[in-house]
């Protein structure tokens, strides 16, 4: 069972994702998507405070949102929703993957240097 306050974070959030559809200009179907990635993404975080949960739910959500026409265009879905929902469940886990993979970059030692050849 969720924590209680995560579980009044996602109804709060909700409330705020379906009024945002009422706005013309605005995808609602790929922003309940996101909602939906960024909502699994948060709850799947069981190690994170709220604090932190919040923001990899608020990232996600942006995230998912604005890349639903870039999955579209390249891959075989359709739907901006599912398009979202895809892309915002993927953010966090391949940022944060990513951001390890530079951390372990061996740069040369001119670099290190600060450009000085010695």
């Amino acid at each position: 069972m969720a924590e209680p306050s995560t579980t009044t974070l996602v109804v709060t959030a909700a409330a705020g994702v379906g009024l945002t559809t009422l706005f013309p200009g605005i995808d609602g179907n790929a922003l309940i998507g996101a909602f939906a990635g960024a909502t699994l993404v948060a709850i799947s975080s069981k190690n994170l405070r709220v604090l932190q949960r919040l923001a990899y739910m608020a990232i996600s959500l942006a995230v998912g949102y604005l890349a639903a026409p870039e999955v579209i265009n390249n891959s075989p879905l359709k739907q901006s929703g599912v398009a979202a929902f895809v892309a915002s469940a993927a953010a966090i886990a391949l940022t944060l993957h990513g951001i390890e993979l530079i951390q372990t970059i061996e740069l040369p030692a001119w670099i290190r240097k600060g450009g000085r050849n010695d």
